[in-house]
C-alpha cells in the first residue's frame, strides 16, 4: 500500500533563507492543506486552515507502517507532519524509512530538481503538469502580508478573505499529487536503490541534528561589518565627492574623469586588473581599494547563519542529498558549507576574541583590512556542542586515488600505497627529476607546483585553458602550457587510455543499444519508450549514473555523444554534450562520492555524531578523547566492500571551532 501526499502551509518565517527546520518551529507555523491519494485513488483535500486537526482515519493511515508514504521534496512533509503528530525528533527519525521522495528518484534519474521543472522535462501532459498559478496562490496564503488600509491593516490573509482564490488553491494542492504521481509512475522502472533509499534517511537525521554556532561571533561580525561598510563609504563620498560611490554608473564616469582613461565595468577582475596597472592617480587607486573592500562578500554567510539559526543556537539543513545529481554528490544549502573561505589567517583564537568585543581598531591594526579578517573567520562560527570537540577528518587525495585505481596506473598506485607525495611523484615522473631531490631546500622543489597544478588540471581530459584556471599563482609561463600536458599524458598514459575507453564504450552503447564494459564499469541503454531512456553507467558500487535521452551527432573527430540535462551555467534543461574526459569526471567524482556515504555511514555506526560533511570531509561532534580521530581515520580508510583494492587514507585533526587552511 502507498500514499501519495502534499502539505500546503502557513509561517511567518521566511522558508528560502531560513530553511525548513527553523520554518517549522517557528510558534505559528501550521499545515493549511494535506492532499492525498491512497493507492492511486482520486485525490482529497484536507481543510485545516480553521484548525480542524486530521482526521482520525487519516492519521492512522500516516502512521500505518506498512503504507509507503510518497512525497514530492519529502523531508518537507516529513518534518512538517512529524512535528504536528509526534513533535519528537526520536519518533520522526523512526518514522523516516515509510518515506520516499520523488524528488530524490527524479535526481537519481538524472531530472532537475523542482516538480514543476521535472514535470516538463518530462514532457508531462498538461493535465498532469504542476499548475502554474501556484507561486501567486502560494504568497497569498503561506506567507504573511503586508498592512495596509486597502486590507484592514492584516498581517495574514485567511481563507475567508479570498473565498475564491482558496478554492483554486486546494485545487493547487490537489493538482501537485497527480503530478508528482505521474512522476513517481514514469520513473517507476528505475527505483531508487535501497542503499541510496537508506544514505537519504540518514541524511535527514544528520541534517535535523544541525551544527552549533558561536552566535557572539556572528553578531559581532555582522555589527563590524556595518560599521567598517559606513566607514569606507564616507571615505568613498570624501574622495569623490559623489552621493553614491556604490552606483557603478556615478563611479565609472568618476573613475574615468580621474584617470582620463576607459572604464567599462566595475567587475571584480576589472577592479584587481586596474589596481595592478600604471594608475597615475593615488587618489583613484584608493577609491578602487576601497571599492574592492566593499564588494566582500564576507558578511552574506553570516547574514545566512543568523536567518536560519533556529532557537536552540543551531543551524540546520545544510545539505542537499543527491543534489549534484550529474554524479549524486550532496549540494549545500543555506549558509552553503561547500564554498566557505578557507582560514589563512594568524591567532584565529585572538581574531574570533577582537570581533566578538567589536574591536574594530585592534583588527586593522593587527590584521589590516576587516571584510577580509571577517571573511577568514566564517568557518569558525561553526562550534561543536558545549563540552564537546570537532573532529574533522577528509580523504586524502580521494580523487587522484579513484582515478589511478580504475586506470590502473602503477606508479601512481605505488605513490598511494607508499609514501602518498602526488604533487612531487607527478612532477617526478613529468620532468624525469628523482623524487628525494623534490624536497623543500632543493631548487627542484619549485617542480612541485608544476605537479600540482598538472593534477589538478589535466586528469579529465583538461588542456591549456585548464592549466591557466587552475595556476592561480601563475606559476606557468604561456609558452610551457603545451609542454606541460603533454609531459603529464606521457607519464599517465593509461589514464589518457581510460579517456578514450570510456567515450568509445558510451557511444558504442548508445549505437548500438548493447551493454559494453570497460574498467570495470558497465554503459547500457535503458529505456521503455521514445521519452523515457537513459544511457547508464553502473559504477563498482552497483549505483548508476544516468544520462537522459542520449543521442549521437557528427563531430570533426567522429561521433559527438549528446544527452538532456540541467546546464550548470544557466540552470535549465536542455542538450549537453560531453566526451571521455568528461565522463570520467563524473564516475571518478560518483565514487568519490560512494566513499564517502560509505564513510558517513560508518561513522554513524560507530556512534559517530556527523553535523555535516563538504565534498570529501567529514565533521564529527564528539567529546575529546585521545583515540577518537585515530579511530575516525581508521573507519575512513578501510576498504569499500565493493573496492578491496582501493587504497584510502584519511587524515584529520580535533579543535573547538571548524577551519580549514
Amino acid at each position: 500500500m502507498y500514499m501519495n501526499i502534499d502539505l500546503e502551509t502557513f509561517s511567518s518565517v521566511d522558508l528560502r533563507s531560513a530553511g525548513l527546520y527553523k520554518y517549522v518551529q517557528s510558534p505559528d507555523f501550521q499545515i493549511l492543506l494535506l492532499a492525498y491519494s491512497l493507492n492511486g485513488e482520486p485525490v482529497q483535500v484536507i481543510d485545516m486552515s480553521d484548525g480542524r486537526g486530521i482526521p482520525p482515519e487519516v492519521v492512522s493511515l500516516l502512521m500505518n507502517s506498512s503504507i509507503t508514504k510518497h512525497a514530492y521534496n519529502a523531508p518537507f512533509e516529513w518534518y512538517c507532519l512529524s512535528k504536528y503528530i509526534s513533535n519528537t525528533q526520536e519518533q520522526a527519525n523512526r518514522w523516516l524509512p515509510q518515506w520516499r521522495c520523488t524528488m530524490l528518484h527524479g535526481l537519481y534519474c538524472g531530472y532537475p530538481a523542482g516538480l514543476a521543472a521535472v514535470g516538463r522535462a518530462l514532457q508531462l501532459p498538461d493535465t498532469k503538469l504542476k499548475l502554474s498559478t501556484g507561486n501567486a496562490l502560494i504568497r497569498t496564503f503561506c506567507i504573511p502580508c503586508k498592512p495596509t488600509a486597502r486590507n484592514g491593516q492584516r498581517t495574514r490573509t485567511l481563507p475567508r478573505h479570498e473565498p475564491e482564490k482558496w478554492e483554486l488553491f486546494k485545487q493547487y494542492n490537489m493538482q501537485d499529487v497527480v503530478t508528482e504521481m505521474e512522476v513517481e509512475r514514469r520513473l517507476s522502472p528505475w527505483p531508487v536503490p535501497d542503499d541510496i533509499q537508506k544514505q537519504w534517511e540518514l541524511d535527514q537525521i544528520i541534517n535535523a541534528r544541525g551544527v552549533a554556532l558561536d552566535l557572539d561571533l556572528v553578531s559581532g561580525a555582522l555589527s563590524c561589518s556595518g560599521q567598517a561598510t559606513a566607514e569606507l563609504t564616507e571615505e568613498a563620498i570624501s574622495l569623490t565627492g559623489l552621493s553614491n560611490p556604490n552606483s557603478v554608473a556615478q563611479l565609472t564616469k568618476w573613475l574615468q574623469d580621474e584617470t582620463s582613461s576607459e572604464v567599462d565595468n566595475l567587475q571584480k577582475a576589472t577592479v584587481k586588473d586596474l589596481l595592478g596597472g600604471n594608475l597615475e592617480s593615488d587618489k583613484a587607486r584608493r577609491v578602487l581599494e576601497v571599492r574592492q573592500e566593499l564588494g566582500k562578500t564576507s558578511t552574506k554567510k553570516y547574514n545566512a547563519m543568523a536567518a536560519a539559526v533556529c532557537s536552540d543556537g543551531r543551524v540546520r539543513g545544510l545539505l542537499q542529498f543527491y543534489g549534484a545529481n550529474r554524479t549524486g554528490r550532496w549540494a549545500g544549502r543555506l549558509v552553503q558549507v561547500q564554498n566557505l573561505p578557507r582560514t589563512h589567517l594568524d591567532a584565529l583564537e585572538l581574531a574570533r576574541e577582537l570581533v566578538k568585543g567589536e574591536k574594530l581598531d585592534a583588527l586593522r591594526m593587527i590584521y589590516g583590512s576587516i571584510p577580509d579578517t571577517l571573511s577568514h573567520l566564517i568557518r569558525t562560527a561553526f562550534v561543536p556542542s558545549e563540552g564537546n570537540v570537532f573532529i574533522d577528518a577528509d580523504f586524502s587525495a580521494i580523487e587522484a586515488r579513484v582515478i589511478s585505481w580504475l586506470a590502473k596506473e602503477q606508479w601512481r598506485l605505488d605513490v598511494f600505497r607508499t609514501h602518498g607525495k602526488i604533487y612531487e611523484a607527478s612532477a617526478a615522473q613529468m620532468f624525469g627529476v628523482p623524487l628525494e631531490n623534490i624536497v623543500k631546500g632543493n631548487p627542484e622543489y619549485e617542480l612541485r607546483q608544476r605537479g600540482k597544478v598538472a593534477e589538478l588540471a589535466l586528469g579529465y581530459q583538461g588542456g591549456v585553458n585548464a592549466l591557466t584556471t587552475m595556476d592561480i599563482a601563475n606559476v606557468l609561463t604561456e609558452e610551457e602550457k603545451p609542454g606541460i600536458v603533454q609531459r603529464w599524458r606521457r607519464a599517465n598514459q593509461r589514464i589518457v587510455d581510460l579517456w578514450y575507453s570510456v567515450q568509445n564504450a558510451a557511444i558504442a552503447a548508445v549505437k548500438t543499444g548493447q551493454q559494453t564494459g570497460t574498467h570495470g564499469l558497465l554503459f547500457t541503454l535503458e529505456g521503455v519508450s521514445e521519452l523515457d531512456y537513459f544511457l547508464t553507467i553502473t559504477l563498482p558500487s552497483g549505483r548508476k549514473l544516468f544520462y537522459c535521452r542520449p543521442f549521437l551527432t557528427p563531430g570533426p573527430y567522429g561521433n559527438s555523444l549528446q544527452y538532456y540535462g540541467v546546464n550548470q551555467t544557466s540552470k535549465k534543461w536542455g542538450v549537453l554534450e560531453t566526451y571521455g574526459g568528461k565522463l570520467v569526471e563524473n564516475i571518478v567524482q560518483a565514487i568519490a562520492r560512494d566513499c564517502l556515504a560509505e564513510a558517513v555511514t560508518r561513522l554513524e555506526q560507530a556512534h559517530y555524531r556527523v553535523v555535516f560533511h563538504v565534498h570529501d570531509e567529514v565533521v564529527i561532534d564528539s567529546q575529546a578523547s585521545s583515540s577518537a580521530l585515530d579511530e575516525v581515520c581508521n573507519i575512513m580508510s578501510a576498504p569499500m566492500p565493493w573496492a578491496s583494492d582501493l587504497l584510502l587514507g584519511a587524515d584529520g585533526w580535533i579543535g573547538e571551532f571548524y577551519t580549514k587552511e
